[in-house]
């Protein structure tokens, strides 16, 4: 485990070193990039690949967004340099074969989801799908995918709340302690206390059981009052502590170690 942790730290020094791209655009704020427009999706070729879930605000959901060049684009937070920096960190310490140079960005009624057994949405307080999406989304978990909530907090759970309901009306959101296997299956998470990174509040796991069986496979898992990509992004320019982002880094690899060993 030590040589693990150190592994960690050293890839995580690794990214420090990537060029520094986004430096030279004008954005959001901290030097980063104005939204970018996802471009074809790369083929499947078997490899993991980051799979970010798009989706569109409904008219309930306000003009509060993640905002990028002019536009509300929640569910493009920290795209495409948060999957990036967390792919090659993945491909470093881990031996899960890895697409480290491109992600692939689709909505939930897109059947090429599919082939993909990690999915990752961010900002969910906004997300507002239409029949089709809650319909693809619940047959993308009962036939084995394992999803990814980050990067909401506050009230904003109440909207995630109620669109998941969609989805599967009887699935019990259950709180989830540190003894639970997804925070050993790569790293032994010692604690789950590290603070979101902007507004500093306690992150909260939830977990979503197949049959509602806590004994049973866990199909999602929800980062509520925290944003592990938002480290990630970061983590080349040290806005943040290095050791919370290292924390971030260990809980994705977890979560993806997890996902494809059960």
């Amino acid at each position: 485990m030590k040589t693990r942790a150190l592994l960690a730290m050293a890839a995580i020094a690794f990214v420090s070193v990537l060029p520094h791209t986004a430096h030279a655009q004008r954005g959001n704020g901290r030097g980063g990039p104005d939204y970018e427009e996802p471009g074809e999706n790369p083929r499947y070729d078997g490899r993991f690949t980051f799979v970010r879930v798009r989706y569109d605000m409904g008219l309930g959901s306000g003009s509060g967004g993640f905002r990028r060049g002019g536009r509300d684009v929640p569910w493009a937070h920290d795209y495409p340099r948060g999957e990036r920096h967390f792919t090659k960190l993945l491909s470093e310490l881990s031996s899960v074969n890895t697409r480290t140079e491109e992600s692939v960005v689709l909505a939930l009624n897109d059947p090429e989801l599919f082939k993909y057994p990690v999915a990752y949405m961010a900002e969910p307080g906004f997300w507002s799908p239409n029949e089709g999406e809650v319909a693809g989304m619940r047959a993308y978990l009962q036939k084995g995918g394992f999803f990814i909530f980050d990067d909401f907090r506050g009230p904003h759970w109440y909207n995630f709340e109620a669109q998941f309901r969609r989805v599967m009306p009887e699935a019990r959101l259950v709180r989830l302690s540190v003894d639970h296997p997804i925070f050993d299956s790569f790293y032994k998470i010692a604690t789950l206390e590290s603070p979101d990174p902007i507004y500093g509040a306690q992150p909260e796991y939830y977990g979503v059981f197949e049959d509602n069986d806590p004994t049973k496979r866990l199909m999602v898992i929800v980062n509520y009052n925290q944003d592990l990509s938002e480290y990630w992004e970061w983590s080349d320019v040290g806005y943040f502590q290095i050791d919370l982002s290292n924390e971030a880094y260990k809980l994705g690899v977890n979560y993806i170690v997890y996902a494809l060993s059960r």
